[in-house]
């Protein structure tokens, strides 16, 4: 069946309170994807994010986001009133998230709200900590400890902090109870509205497409609580880093720093630590997508300490053996995976083997017109996922801009792009009219923005993960175009009366 979907950030939603939120402003994005005949919404990561503010560098796999809990919402339950919220200064610019500003104004707000809610002493809460117990009070542990340490990372903490003495943590337990109770709450408030999310969206005919990164960040609740998944030295620091080789767009490649997994040790259970992780993101999502998914067939090894990514080497990974082990632990999930990058055959067997569906990227179709590309539309197979670009690319009108005038006259020949059309809309149109089964843009595209809306250049740790939408962006004439596109290239699902 062929779909369409939006790439779209919940922070990058409009909101009065600086950054967006699971509350009306999701519900009116998704009434939007409806009329517009989408099918699909997909996100990035969810989780709550730390220094850099990247989502693929969260405190946790399983934490959700404090700073995506409406305010508003909490005020209809009662938990908090207007006055305490509405009349702070979130910020002048409707365009871009002010991080410092959300963690300053929003923890002492959620703080409230959560004395409110433990006052109240709902049984839906105890029930909530219970069915998430095996990973819950360890990121409330985690969280809590970082506060009592001034946010330092974990591996700077006090020994009997950082190496979970047990007589330590039954301390932490006893005697700072209200903070990790405060970092549960939080947990509960954020999954309580994230539900309700996501009901409305699949109610609407609207499936919610996650994104799983790879890699958890060294300073996290799942490094600090099962350290010997990972390649960690006996003081726990990494002895390797994960990253990717130089290549045409980084000379010196690019340094994520993330601990890499010891796949020896996680072969001899199993895969429990990736069992129990796709287990619970495909409950969390309609489908999943995995990123960096060349790194299950070979992994970038940096040595921990290098300042670039050029000492790195490859190594084996797991393969097929763990989607082998995950499912016939849990049945067959509904994953994409990211395939992106220099493809080795071997990376394409395990492809093949998975049976996942990969990701074409319009923008990286026109680099060579003699050899082509697999990216070009007309190569494509229908079992793929189709973008004009990810989170990772220039805007389409950014692109066109900054791309060699051999690639833009390519695509402009290939797609027969056009000024009055719109580049964007000519791009579109091109993933639209693919094969693919799925076609998914980004909200920033079909918008028409330029570079100034980019969400992500990798290498780089300034001026990221901060564009937002504006609150009159979703036209009526804007839901026609996507609507009619839809229609015509036989990509509508739910036809709306």
């Amino acid at each position: 069946m062929r779909k369409a979907g939006i790439l779209m950030p919940i922070f990058s939603l409009p909101s009065p309170y600086g950054i967006g939120t699971m509350g009306q402003a999701a519900r009116d994005f998704i009434d939007f994807l409806q009329a517009a005949g989408q099918s699909c919404w997909q996100l990035l990561p969810v989780g709550q994010t730390g220094y850099g503010d990247s989502p693929y560098q969260p405190f946790s796999s399983y934490a959700g986001n404090p700073y995506f809990i409406d305010l508003d919402l909490l005020a209809a339950d009662g938990l908090l009133p207007e006055e305490e919220y509405r009349s702070l200064d979130w910020g002048m610019d409707p365009e871009k998230v002010d991080y410092e500003r959300q963690y300053r104004l929003r923890y002492p707000i959620l703080r409230a709200a959560c004395r409110r809610l433990m006052q109240r002493q709902e049984p839906h809460f105890h029930d909530f900590c219970l069915r998430n117990g095996d990973w819950l009070e360890d990121y409330a542990l985690f969280m809590t400890l970082k506060e009592k340490n001034g946010g330092a990372c974990w591996l700077d903490w006090p020994d009997r902090y950082r190496l979970r003495q047990p007589e330590a943590l039954e301390e932490v337990r006893r005697e700072q109870k209200e903070e990790v109770d405060f970092w549960m709450a939080v947990q509960y408030l954020f999954f309580r509205q994230w539900d309700a999310m996501k009901r409305y969206a699949n109610e609407k005919g609207i499936g919610i497409i996650g994104d799983l990164p790879i890699y958890v960040a060294v300073d996290s609740a799942d490094v600090w609580a099962a350290p010997q998944q990972f390649q960690l030295d006996d003081a726990g620091y990494p002895t390797d880093v994960a990253g990717c080789p130089p290549d045409g767009f980084s000379e010196d490649g690019q340094l994520w720093g993330n601990p890499l997994f010891d796949w020896e040790y996680m072969k001899k259970d199993g895969y429990q630590w990736w069992i129990r992780r796709i287990d619970f993101q495909s409950r969390l999502y309609d489908t999943l997508r995995i990123d960096h998914f060349r790194g299950f067939d070979a992994y970038y090894a940096i040595p921990y300490g290098d300042q670039t990514a050029r000492n790195g080497r490859w190594r084996e990974g797991p393969g097929a053996a763990l989607f082998e082990a995950v499912n016939t632990a849990l049945g067959r999930r509904d994953i994409i995976a990211e395939d992106l990058g220099f493809l080795t055959e071997s990376v394409r067997q395990l492809l093949e083997k998975t049976g996942y569906p990969g990701m074409k990227v319009l923008e990286f179709a026109f680099g060579s017109r003699e050899k082509g590309s697999d990216y070009l539309p007309h190569c494509y197979d229908r079992h793929c996922v189709a973008y004009a670009g990810t989170h990772d690319n220039d805007t389409v009108q950014g692109w066109m801009q900054s791309a060699s005038e051999q690639e833009v006259a390519f695509a402009t020949e290939y797609l027969h792009l056009t000024r009055e059309e719109g580049y964007h809309w000519g791009m579109i149109r091109g993933v639209w009219s693919s094969p693919a089964d799925l076609a998914v843009i980004q909200m920033q595209d079909v918008l028409g923005l330029g570079t100034q809306a980019r969400m992500n250049t990798p290498a780089t740790r300034e001026g990221n993960w901060q564009w937002r939408m504006l609150p009159d962006a979703c036209t009526q004439e804007l839901t026609r175009r996507l609507y009619s596109g839809a229609e015509v290239y036989q990509r509508l699902v739910h036809p709306v009366p």
